[in-house]
């Protein structure tokens, strides 16, 4: 290797000396999967044998947060044991909200067989435990820490949840690769996605940056693979169907259902002798 410039060595120790603190995102990972563990103990072969060190466990992860909220520099300033405190009093709220979801896979998909399966196994329950801790975070305005969270879910899954993403009960991702779910997002109720799916924004244009630039999808609607949904002013209305491949940029109403509609040919070749 030639020698580097002392300019490049120079700028790149300038950038160590001036880059703001932030607790190792290995360290903020481990945090949310102790707590989907302690939550889920399907996940893990090793189990708290009382009520006593499920508690002193529930402590040792809020003390992490409180830590790993100390050592980002975004973060420092921003009542972080308030914030602890409001967390895991919301606790036993996300607990349930995530048993919905595995509820709506198990209801959803003729493959899953148990509870235990999906929460072992199902990527899309990994990414949406993610995401419901990162959102939780989110709303008690917390920096950096969410988006950290869900970048990791998506590096794992392929599936990619923004923090900010406002999703309600019952949410169910099936297979889950190449999702991708914006800021500003919303979905209601009972909402089935399936891989390659987009709720996005038409334009990324960063004029946009604080306006509604995703789409609103409401109860009781499943979006099928492949399709492409865009546009902070894009509603699909309850109950509807949106087939695979499908382009949209426009609401549709309520019991709608959508398809791109290929022509596909099929010749039947000569036979030869």
């Amino acid at each position: 290797m030639k020698r580097l410039r002392k300019e490049f060595i120079k700028h790149i120790f300038e950038k160590h000396q001036n880059t703001e603190a932030v607790a190792p995102t290995v360290e903020i990972s481990e945090w949310a999967t102790k707590l989907i563990h302690l939550l889920f103990p399907e996940k893990i072969k090793d189990f708290f044998p009382s009520t006593d060190e499920i508690e002193g466990e529930f402590w040792n992860l809020s003390s992490d947060l409180q830590h790993i909220l100390e050592t980002t520099d975004q973060c420092k300033f921003c009542e972080i044991e308030e914030k602890v405190k409001q967390f895991f009093d919301s606790l036993e709220e996300l607990y349930n909200t995530l048993n919905t979801d595995v509820a709506a896979i198990l209801n959803g998909d003729p493959a899953a067989k148990s509870e235990f399966e999906i929460i072992r196994a199902y990527p899309g329950f990994q990414a949406i435990s993610f995401y419901r801790i990162a959102h939780l975070l989110h709303k008690l305005e917390v920096a950096l820490i969410p988006r950290i969270l869900t970048e990791y879910a998506h590096s794992q899954t392929g599936i990619d949840i923004h923090p900010a993403a406002e999703i309600d009960k019952y949410f169910f991702i099936d297979h889950g690769t190449g999702v991708v779910i914006g800021e500003t997002t919303h979905i209601g109720k009972h909402v089935k996605i399936y891989q390659g799916v987009t709720l996005g924004a038409l334009s990324v244009d960063k004029n946009l940056a604080n306006t509604k630039r995703h789409p609103t999808v409401e109860d009781n609607v499943v979006i099928y693979s492949g399709a492409t949904i865009l546009g902070g002013e894009t509603i699909i209305g309850r109950n509807s169907v949106i087939g695979g491949n499908v382009w949209l940029t426009k609401s549709v109403p309520a019991n709608s259902t959508v398809y791109h509609k290929p022509e596909i040919k099929v010749v039947e070749n000569e036979t030869t002798v």
